[in-house]
């Protein structure tokens, strides 16, 4: 059992609007965290620039950090209890990701399946830092010596190779257990919300149809005709888990309303066994309305004041750099840096 005292780390890219499955997946299970150990919620504006469609103008990332930033607030992420920064302010990731890309092996990336994904046959067009991506997220979680780590299935691979990272550095010089091994936090319903469009398909912000997600910025008209539109099949709802199979978008949506009114999936399925998807899908709607507008109506508001969001920003910043430094100072005494 690791000697190290339980810490949460996670964090978001600011690229595009979060959405759904953004909340559900996480931030909403980040709230609850937080009221059970010590967490830090980062916006990691660093790994943003890895995108080939990312911000080539300094202002689209500053606001997009903002907004991120405005999202995980307006959830219920308290900079009172949680420390809540942007990565690019804590100098300490970029320089442990360096010793990481000298600890880790050409081999562990090249496994990296998300990696393969997002590149397919241009791998010679990607980013370097891509292909580096998870040795910085690596660092990101190890500089804290952060214990948990919660993920979806599709960072699961990059949370492995951290653990292979922690205990290789341990290894090599000689530490053992300096760096925890992270473990994942894994979280219940809605983990994983399809798109609207396409039930097989994960949620996500690069969908070229707006329709395939609701984001946190859409209003209750929205909400509601993205949830009327959402393809579904002729058939009414099953009794059983069972009956589902097959039928991807009609599990999609009664995971989103489990996983929104915060009951087991069972109980949902019992509840609207035999309905026709026209019922289901308003009261999906009305829930839906109810416990979204106020994430929107709030982030208007703090986005209203930006001043303010960097100095909850630059706050945490302050808080994270306590933690990591003396992390970071150990860390070069060890491989032999003089400073």
């Amino acid at each position: 059992m690791s000697a190290h005292p339980k810490l949460v780390f996670s964090g978001m890219q600011p690229t595009n609007v979060l959405h759904l499955g953004n909340y559900l997946g996480a931030l909403k299970n980040w709230v609850k965290l937080q009221d059970e150990m010590a967490c830090l919620y980062c916006v990691v504006d660093m790994h943003a620039m890895t995108q080939d469609t990312g911000y080539r103008h300094p202002r689209e990332l500053e606001a997009a950090t903002r907004e991120v930033t405005a999202a995980y607030i307006a959830s219920g992420v308290d900079p009172k209890k949680s420390i809540l920064f942007n990565q690019s302010q804590v100098r300490e990731h970029a320089e442990l990701a360096w010793i990481f890309n000298c600890v880790g092996r050409l081999g562990w990336l090249d496994r990296m399946t998300q990696f393969k994904e997002k590149t397919g046959k241009h791998k010679e067009r990607a980013s370097v830092g891509l292909y580096t991506y998870p040795l910085l997220m690596a660092a990101d979680i190890l500089v804290y010596k952060a214990t948990h780590v919660p993920v979806g299935e599709d960072q699961r691979q990059h949370l492995e190779l951290s653990r292979d990272v922690a205990q290789k550095f341990n290894k090599d010089y000689e530490v053992a257990d300096f760096f925890p091994l992270p473990e994942p936090v894994i979280i219940g319903a809605g983990t994983r919300v399809m798109s609207l469009r396409d039930g097989t398909k994960k949620m996500s912000k690069s969908d070229e149809s707006d329709y395939s997600r609701i984001n946190l910025t859409d209003d209750a008209d929205t909400i509601a005709q993205k949830i009327r539109k959402a393809r579904t099949d002729p058939n009414p709802l099953p009794e059983s888990d069972k009956g589902f199979e097959g039928r991807a978008e009609a599990d999609n949506l009664v995971n989103i309303y489990a996983a929104l009114s915060d009951r087991p999936r069972e109980a949902v399925i019992a509840q609207f066994a035999g309905c026709q998807f026209s019922q289901f899908k308003s009261e999906l709607a009305d829930l839906a309305v109810a416990r979204l507008t106020p994430i929107a109506a709030e982030m208007r508001r703090l986005l209203a004041d930006p001043a303010e969001i960097d100095r909850i920003l630059a706050s945490g910043a302050d808080k994270a750099r306590a933690i990591a430094t003396p992390v970071m100072a150990e860390v070069k005494r060890l491989v032999g840096f003089v400073t």
